[in-house]
């Protein structure tokens, strides 16, 4: 049993909400009666057939339980043993990931691309494809994009269709962890199938946990031909869920009527609230443009450790750079409680 105090809502992590009505109704409706196992009920096709409709082509669906997975499995999909994945510095399966993109690979070297606001420098690609090409070094194979990315931030198509040209050019696949894809479709407007497979991205990592599901994440192939005997990689790392149903049931609850994209929507607009009442404060620096559902603040140490005496957050890179949070149901009343006691202890 959890306490007046710990149930409070925090701005430590989207992954700190609770399960969003939808996908509670939808986990309920599941969990009546009997189905088929490993994947082979109807809440599992329907999810699959949902996220087909959803990016409006053909693809391949697969179902695991967090982001780790999707993203090791999937880029393990793409390389051998000798081969390279190209990212940021900053993103997920560098600094998140305890090596599990390289152990689920075999050994395919994570090579680390700088860039302003989370964003890969397009420049950097050719620079680290091209530093070497002797047979010493690990061949660049896949270039992973994260989006939105872990500063918030989101490539715009422009930006997205020069680094994936520019991976094309040197054989490279593509990979997009979208722990928050739902949170950059609510930002862009754009359709998923504008910012995916027709820009140029074989497989995509999309995000549900922080969307307000329970568990789960889909790994999505455009490229079909990528995802054969990718449900053997699923089982082999405990990713095969015996209950799936409990796993894709989610998906319909969102899917079927725009849940996920209003929910993202709601984090989005929480997070736009929550800088507009910070910016300006003396001592608060925003750190990025705030494009999605966080917000990355400098703050100078005194005021992190009293503010961290009433609230939950967590730092982005170094200490003074804080990482705001908001989610499905972060509230009004959360962020100017926020923002509130921010305002009171600069000004003290």
């Amino acid at each position: 049993m959890q306490t007046e105090t710990q149930v409070k809502r925090t701005f430590a992590s989207d992954n700190c909400a609770g399960i969003c009505p939808e996908a509670f109704a939808a986990l309920t409706e599941a969990n009546r009666g009997h189905a088929p196992s490993y994947g082979n009920d109807p809440w599992t096709q329907k999810a699959s057939d949902l996220l087909r409709d959803l990016f409006e082509t053909r693809c391949e669906v697969f179902f695991v339980f967090n982001g780790t997975a999707a993203n090791s499995l999937a880029l393990a999909s793409l390389c051998q043993s000798y081969h390279s994945v190209l990212c940021h510095e900053h993103a997920h399966i560098e600094t998140a990931e305890c090596g599990a993109p390289e152990f689920f690979s075999n050994g395919s070297k994570v090579l680390l691309l700088p860039g302003a606001n989370g964003k890969i420098d397009p420049a950097a690609i050719e620079g680290v494809v091209k530093k070497r090409s002797d047979i010493h070094y690990p061949k660049a194979r896949a270039l992973s994009i994260t989006q939105a990315t872990e500063a918030g931030t989101v490539y715009s198509l422009s930006e997205l269709g020069t680094l994936i040209e520019t991976a094309r050019k040197f054989g490279m696949r593509v990979h997009m962890d979208g722990a928050r894809f739902a949170n950059t479709i609510a930002a862009t407007g754009v359709k998923p199938k504008e910012i995916t497979w027709q820009a140029g991205v074989d497989v995509l990592c999309f995000g549900g946990t922080k969307n307000g599901m329970a568990v789960g994440e889909a790994v999505v192939f455009f490229d079909l031909e990528l995802a054969k005997e990718f449900d053997y990689r699923c089982k082999q790392a405990g990713q095969l869920a015996s209950k799936m149903r409990f796993l894709s049931a989610s998906w319909v609850g969102m899917l079927q009527d725009g849940a996920w994209l209003r929910r993202a929507g709601h984090a989005n607009t929480m997070a736009k609230r929550l800088e507009a009442a910070l910016r300006g404060l003396p001592q608060i620096k925003i750190a990025f443009p705030v494009d999605t559902n966080g917000v990355f603040v400098f703050m100078p140490p005194t005021l992190i450790k009293e503010l961290k005496e009433r609230w939950k957050f967590t730092p982005h890179v170094r200490a003074d750079n804080c990482r705001l949070m908001c989610s499905w149901d972060t509230t009004k009343e959360d962020v100017d409680a926020f923002a509130a006691d921010v305002k009171k202890l600069v000004e003290a």
